[in-house]
């Protein structure tokens, strides 16, 4: 059997990763190539899964839905002819007898159908959470949504596409979703989220919960968690925003040692990021002198110290930097959910986009419940920190969370194996 991966995203790739690595272990593995429609797809080829046909970074780093000026800049970089190149290759391979699994949202979902082939689907994008509450209960503030109206989150030309006879399988990010997609017969199987294959083999717990007397909790780092994004160049502005929200932590704990770990994609320069630390007056340092008993941190880390705070910055350390941080200074999509599925509550700053929109941080509020927390401005930041540190009960309960809105760990393998059944 052959198939074709489909992603839309540096996210959905790395969301796709676990499940074709989980497919390479079976017994009788398919033969798998993949198919990045946004950016260049380094997740599959820095783990040896080729790519059909070429790759091209688009100028909204994949967010034309979000503004128009963003596709009149897409199609000026050369998206008609991408995309017709990129259709070409789904209706080859279905010629081929080749099967595809789609990962992401309606995009690459009707590449999948307009191939022809049968194909299955992994739904990063949607949830039912976005309009409903962890009861399964409809949002006060989305009565009047479309998606309420006409019955799902997921709106009626997608249930369409997830219904077809070529459909064979649909996997939901979540319970709630799986269980409203059923209602519209299609084949939606709950197998958890593959998301958190990435980072999690078990729930990391935040040293904020440990029992502790003040004085202890006080004598050692806070760690903090920062995620700028992956797509420039609005990555960039985005860590401007994060540095003003670490000022604002140095400000708030002036007593407490502070240690940041940035967690940055390959694809992003780390020359503009560590630009933007010394215009802002972090020092370069070579020995950042962190106490290894608390934190060992990985070697090929770069360190920037300002008065109590310390920034270590990695393209390498992303899970490790996942699981070391006590909270999150977040301006992401896809790492965003995976810091919060590890049980830890995450601060969110709206940006100007074109993905992380005042409208794209309310909406992550929803999807996420009380693990994200929306900060109008970074510099409150600190304060809304120190806030939280104050509320165990609060602590706890984001704990669960997590755990309730993005599910345990092992989903890539389940899939894997589900999707040889029904798809073979």
């Amino acid at each position: 059997m052959k198939i074709l991966c489909i992603s839309n995203g540096h996210g959905e790739d790395a969301i796709a990763l676990p499940v074709l690595q989980e497919l390479q272990k079976l017994p009788q593995s398919p033969e798998i190539v993949t198919l990045p429609l946004v950016g260049v797809g380094k997740a599959y080829s820095s783990h040896n899964f080729p790519i059909a046909g070429r790759v091209q970074t688009m100028p909204s780093g994949g967010f034309i839905n979000k503004d128009n000026r963003q596709l009149v800049r897409d199609l000026q970089g050369g998206l008609a002819g991408l995309t017709i190149a990129q259709i070409k290759i789904v209706r080859n391979w279905a010629r081929s007898g080749g099967k595809i699994l789609a990962v992401g949202d309606i995009v690459p979902l009707l590449f999948a159908w307009l191939s022809g082939a049968d194909y299955a689907f992994i739904g990063t994008a949607k949830s039912e959470y976005y309009i409903r509450d962890s009861q399964g209960q409809i949002l006060s503030s989305q009565q009047d949504s479309i998606e309420v109206k006409t019955g799902s989150y997921y709106l009626p030309w997608e249930r369409w596409l997830l219904s077809r006879s070529r459909c064979k399988a649909v996997f939901p990010r979540d319970k709630l979703t799986t269980q409203l997609l059923q209602q519209w017969q299609i084949p939606a199987f709950d197998l958890g989220n593959p998301m958190m294959d990435g980072v999690a083999t078990d729930v990391s717990k935040s040293l904020f919960y440990q029992p502790r007397s003040v004085k202890h909790e006080l004598a050692r780092p806070l760690i903090v968690t920062l995620l700028p994004g992956s797509r420039p160049p609005e990555a960039y502005t985005n860590w401007e925003q994060i540095l003003i929200a670490v000022n604002s932590l140095i400000s708030v704990f002036k007593q407490r040692k502070i240690i940041c770990l940035a967690a940055i994609v390959p694809t992003l320069d780390l020359d503009r990021l560590e630009g933007n630390l010394s215009r802002s007056g972090w020092i370069p340092v070579v020995d950042p002198n962190l106490e290894p008993t608390t934190f060992a941190i990985n070697l090929d880390a770069i360190y920037y110290q300002r008065e109590n705070a310390t920034i270590a910055i990695s393209t390498q350390a992303y899970s490790q930097f996942m699981h070391k941080g006590d909270c999150a200074i977040a301006m992401a999509g896809t790492a965003t959910e995976q810091f919060i599925g590890l049980g830890k509550p995450a601060f969110i700053i709206p940006g100007g986009g074109p993905q992380f929109t005042p409208g794209f941080a309310e909406a992550q509020t929803r999807l996420l419940g009380e693990s994200v927390i929306l900060v109008p401005q970074p510099q409150d930041v600190g304060v809304e920190i120190q806030r939280l540190l104050q509320q165990p009960d609060r602590l706890q309960s984001i704990a669960q969370n997590g755990l309730l809105r993005m599910g345990k760990p092992g989903a890539a393998k389940r899939i894997a194996n589900c999707l040889i059944e029904v798809i073979g």
